[in-house]
């Protein structure tokens, strides 16, 4: 870091009174040294790092940072504010303000940077002395590493920062190595400039028998850990605790590594071993599996998904926010070695599924069980979409003889639109094919992570294979999910948890599954699947109308929440075997969907003075999400006043449902709203049944909404105005 900072980047009486103001007054100091090439464009970058997320810190710390185009090399300018700037910590404004530029795709040097001046920032006397000193230089070189902070850097008003083991460890810290000389506390403590991943290292077979452990940052004052004189002598004493931990924010790099500094400080403190993967913004390294299998006990201190998270599984695991691993390092350690104790091994470590975080405690079963089904119809969605899309486009180039013409791989005519047609046709119906493996594999994803897919796929595969279709889809994915998390339960031997994810857990998960779909529930399943099937076929008269009424409602509801899905989901499973009765289905589905955000839009536009301006402005947009079948496009509306709206949407969707299955619409695309009205059976009808579903939804909220007293309604108007223009400042 030697040229990153020099005097002349250094501030000591800021004076700016925003973080913009500061930005741009440290980057002036940058540009005239010639590190910066576009002082405004430069800012551009900072002020678009800064919107994606506040870079504030606990302790009265900003560090505003960003890649640049008009960046020439690394730089790092220091600014003190007496009366602080706001950069969003929640403890209040920072005094001490980092401004970090580094070229674009300069991943490395910009991660460096970020990092060691994080894991530095948890030393009191380092912050303690950036506070006192009077002299620029001096103050460079303190942030340089150069020269350690005074033993006793005074630290009165700084908050949240995380205790120092002992003086002779910060200075270790600042300066960027090891010291031979520190106390035995400080055995755990790393570098401030060596990759966090590698900063710690439990110690392996013939490790080093005394002094600094270079590859490791490991330093003891009486020459040898106990580890390591076991590893000398050929006996084997039982080593120290051994703790790997895991640290990850949203943008990677500040909490990550001062969390990483923190665990591996009160690591030292209590004698444990702490060992941290890092997962930053530029990646990370994997810890070495023979240390995973060695630790003790696993801390996730995180604020995203822990990247293979499978590697700990079976091990005594604490898992938190990364800010808890900055502030509560010692409990957190105390606690993985109570775990570590008790024996309270931990199932294998499961990630949240990207769509949502399933199975957190104190949430009910049905909780769970929506957000298990919820994961496997969010990631079908996508095949639905381009599987369906492509099904009616070929329908309608080719017509819908298309479905019996031969394969594209046998037979294609470059100039003939027919051989086109059935392309797009084969290729929609591959992708439509996938659609219950994928529901059943991504339902056991959500339940018990990847372990979970083999089974959910396997189940899925076998559903389709005995004609159990769609809701043998759901089941499958749900043994897959049961299955998997019973078998993490069990307490393995450790030679065997290595493999339990890759090669146990598939295997006989698959083989229980397998059993129970082919010879247990998928028969009677695919029983049930048939009645259905043959119901939706002959439904005509009453009966189609009930059932669209019925679809109505629950397509408008929730507004695209989970009893939308489960309506959108059975209309979607009746397109995998399409007929007569299930067409309509879809149909009705569609329609149903629009409504309410048009109804809002049109609402809108006939009596604007009952909805805000905001509302006003949203019922723009609604006009297009609801021809585009988006029913998401009512929420605003619905948020703000669920008691009239939602009732709304629902009697319009009803009427539009009813009326499409009274019409005998049919649909074999299963989303494009109005853009995919040339396939759809009876069209004109089709939109005479939105548009009256849309009407009636309209009079509706209009009559609810305009039966408030005057002063209510107004009241109301002017307070959803003023909140908005309250969190917009």
């Amino acid at each position: 870091m030697s040229d990153m900072i020099t005097a002349d980047l250094v501030d000591l009486d800021l004076a700016a009174a925003t973080k913009e103001a500061a930005a741009r007054s440290l980057a002036e100091r940058m540009r005239e040294l010639g590190r910066i090439t576009d002082l405004d464009g430069f800012l551009a970058d900072v002020a678009a790092r800064e919107a994606q997320m506040p870079t504030g810190l606990d302790g009265g710390i900003g560090i505003p940072h960003c890649r640049s185009e008009h960046v020439t090399e690394p730089t790092l300018a220091f600014g003190r504010s007496a009366a602080g700037i706001d950069f969003g910590a929640p403890d209040g404004p920072a005094d001490l303000i980092f401004l970090i530029a580094a070229p674009a795709g300069a991943d490395d040097a910009h991660l460096t940077i970020l990092s060691s001046l994080a894991r530095r920032l948890m030393d009191e006397s380092f912050t303690g002395a950036l506070r006192t000193s009077t002299d620029r230089s001096a103050t460079a070189s303190l942030i340089r590493g150069d020269a350690p902070p005074p033993a006793k850097a005074p630290v009165a008003g700084e908050a949240g920062a995380a205790p120092s083991s002992d003086d002779g460890a910060a200075a270790a810290s600042v300066a960027g190595s090891s010291d031979s000389g520190a106390d035995a506390s400080d055995a755990g403590t790393s570098g401030a400039g060596a990759p966090a991943s590698t900063a710690t290292t439990a110690p392996q077979s013939g490790g080093d028998a005394a002094g600094p452990d270079a590859g490791t940052g490991r330093t003891d004052a009486a020459g040898a850990t106990a580890a390591d004189d076991g590893a000398a002598t050929g006996s084997a004493p039982r080593g120290p605790f051994r703790v790997v931990a895991v640290t990850s924010c949203p943008t990677g790099i500040a909490h990550t590594y001062m969390a990483a500094e923190a665990l591996e400080k009160a690591g030292g403190a209590a004698g444990v071993e702490v060992v941290v993967e890092t997962q930053g913004s530029a990646g990370f390294a994997r810890l070495d599996p023979t240390v995973i299998a060695a630790a003790d006990g696993v801390i996730f201190a995180h604020d995203v998904p822990v990247r293979d998270k499978e590697r700990f599984a079976g091990k005594p695991t604490v898992d938190v926010g990364v800010k808890a691993g900055i502030s509560r390092a010692a409990e957190l350690i105390a606690e993985v070695r109570g775990k570590a104790e008790r024996g309270e091994v931990t199932a294998a470590a499961r990630t949240a599924a990207p769509v949502d975080r399933a199975g957190e405690p104190g949430e009910g079963y049905g909780t769970k069980l929506r957000k298990w089904l919820m994961s496997g119809v969010s990631y079908m969605v996508p095949f639905v979409a381009a599987g369906g899309l492509l099904i009616a486009l070929g329908f309608a180039i080719g017509g819908y003889e298309i479905s019996d013409a031969k394969s594209v791989a046998e037979h294609f005519v470059w100039a003939d639109h027919t051989s086109w047609a059935a392309l797009l046709f084969q290729v929609g119906g591959l992708a439509f094919s996938f659609l219950v493996p994928v529901l059943a594999g991504y339902i056991a994803y959500g339940m018990a992570d990847r372990p979970g897919l083999v089974p959910g796929f396997v189940g899925g595969a076998i559903s389709l294979t005995i004609n159990a279709g769609f809701l043998g889809g759901l089941i499958a994915g749900l043994l897959a999910g049961f299955t998997v998390m019973t078998i993490q339960r069990l307490k393995v031997p450790k030679p065997l948890r290595g493999i339990m994810p890759v090669v146990v857990i598939p295997l006989i998960s698959s083989i229980v599954v397998g059993f129970l779909m082919f010879l247990v529930v998928g028969k009677p399943v695919a029983e049930l699947q048939q009645a259905l099937t043959d119901w939706l076929s002959g439904l005509s008269g009453a009966n189609a109308v009930i059932l669209g009424v019925l679809l109505g409602l629950m397509m408008c509801f929730d507004l695209g929440g989970p009893l939308n899905k489960v309506a959108y989901a059975f209309a979607v499973g009746g397109l995998a075997n399409p007929t007569e009765g299930s067409l309509k289905v879809m149909a009705a589905v569609m329609a149903a969907g629009m409504v309410p955000p048009l109804a809002m839009a049109l609402a809108t536009v006939v009596r604007g003075r009952l909805f805000t301006k905001t509302e006003r402005e949203n019922g723009k947009a609604a006009w297009v999400l609801g021809a585009s079948f988006i029913t998401e496009g009512a929420i605003p509306f619905a948020a703000a006043d669920p008691l009239r709206v939602i009732p709304s949407a629902m009697v319009g969707g009803a009427v539009t449902g009813a009326l499409s299955m009274l019409f005998e619409c049919t649909l074999r695309a299963p989303h494009g709203g109005i853009f995919v009205v040339p396939l759809i059976g009876n069209p004109f009808l089709y939109l005479l049944a939105i548009v009256a579903g849309t009407l009636v939804s309209t009079g509706l909220v209009l009559l609810l909404k305009g039966a408030r007293k005057p002063d209510q309604a107004a009241a109301s108007a002017e307070a959803a105005s003023a909140e908005k223009v309250s969190v917009a400042a």
